[in-house]
C-alpha cells in the first residue's frame, strides 16, 4: 500500500499529462512568413507570435482557441441576500476587498470563466482560477500608466519541476498579446516577456467560503452566475511597453 501511494504521488501528474491532447503533436505550433506562431483561432489575426517563447512546445496541451472561454470584461452582481439561495455554506469563493468595497467570485463560476476582469475601489483587477492546478488568486491589471485586459489562451502548460508537475492555464493580455503562465507568475512570450504578474496584496483578498462571506461581509457584491459577453472584435494596443519591462520584469 505504501508503495502504491508513493507511486501515485510521484507519477500521477505525468500520467494525467500524457492523457491530455498535445498541442505540438496536433499542429498548434507553426511558422507563418518566417515567424513562429501558436494557433489562437480560426482567423489568421488570432494566432500568437511566439518568437521569444522559451517554454518547451512539447509540454503545451489543448489549443482550443483564445476566445473559447468567456473571460469576463464587465461582471454584474447580486447582493448577499439575493445570492444566498444559490450557495451552500461550504461553497468556495475568492473575495477581493479594499476601501470599503467587497466583491466575491465563486470558484464554481470561475471554473467556467477562468478570468474575470473587474475594478475594485477604482483599481483594475482580475480574478482567476485554474481547476487543473487548483490555483486561484486576485491580480492587479495596472502596470505604470497602462491597464491590461486578461483572457484565456485555450492552452495549458506543465513543467515537472513546477507546481508538482500539474497543468496550469496560459493566459494572454489583449493589449500586447503576450502569453502569461500564472504557475510561475510571469509573461512567457510576447512584448511583455519576463514581466511579473502582480497579485493583489494579501490583506485585500482571500480564498474563503460562503459562510464566511455572510458572517463577515454582509454588504459584499456577489458575481452573478451564468454570465456571458460578446467577444470584442478589436481593442486597445500598446506599441511601446519597454518601460513596463524595465520596471516590472522578474526574469
Amino acid at each position: 500500500m505504501r508503495f502504491l501511494v508513493f507511486f501515485l504521488i510521484l507519477f500521477l501528474p505525468l500520467i494525467l499529462n500524457a492523457q491530455r491532447p498535445s498541442a505540438f503533436n496536433n499542429g498548434k505550433f507553426f511558422e507563418m512568413h518566417g515567424t513562429r506562431m501558436l494557433y489562437g483561432g480560426s482567423e489568421d489575426d488570432q494566432h500568437f507570435i511566439i518568437d521569444n517563447l522559451d517554454l518547451d512546445p512539447g509540454q503545451f496541451h489543448y489549443g482550443l482557441g483564445r476566445e473559447r472561454f468567456p473571460a469576463l470584461l464587465q461582471p454584474t452582481y447580486l447582493t448577499v441576500m439575493e445570492a444566498d439561495r444559490y450557495w451552500r455554506d461550504d461553497s468556495r469563493f475568492l473575495v477581493a476587498k479594499k476601501g470599503g468595497e467587497v466583491k466575491a467570485y465563486s470558484v464554481r463560476d470561475l471554473t467556467r470563466h477562468e478570468v474575470v476582469n473587474d475594478v475594485l475601489d477604482g483599481e483594475p483587477i482580475f480574478a482567476a482560477y485554474c481547476i487543473l492546478a487548483d490555483l486561484g488568486a486576485i491580480y492587479k491589471r495596472t502596470y505604470g500608466d497602462k491597464t491590461f485586459t486578461f483572457a484565456v489562451s485555450g492552452y495549458t502548460y506543465y513543467d515537472p519541476d513546477v507546481w508538482d508537475g500539474l497543468d496550469g492555464f496560459i493566459l494572454w493580455d489583449r493589449e500586447t498579446e503576450s502569453l502569461w503562465w500564472p504557475l510561475i507568475d510571469k509573461a512567457v512570450s510576447g512584448p511583455l516577456k519576463g514581466v511579473g504578474l502582480q497579485k493583489l496584496e494579501a490583506i485585500h483578498w482571500e480564498d474563503t467560503t460562503w459562510r464566511n462571506i455572510k458572517q463577515n461581509y454582509p454588504d459584499a457584491k456577489i458575481m452573478k452566475s451564468g454570465l456571458d459577453y460578446k467577444r470584442p472584435k478589436s481593442w486597445k494596443k500598446y506599441n511601446d511597453v519597454s518601460d513596463i519591462v524595465k520596471t516590472y520584469s522578474n526574469r
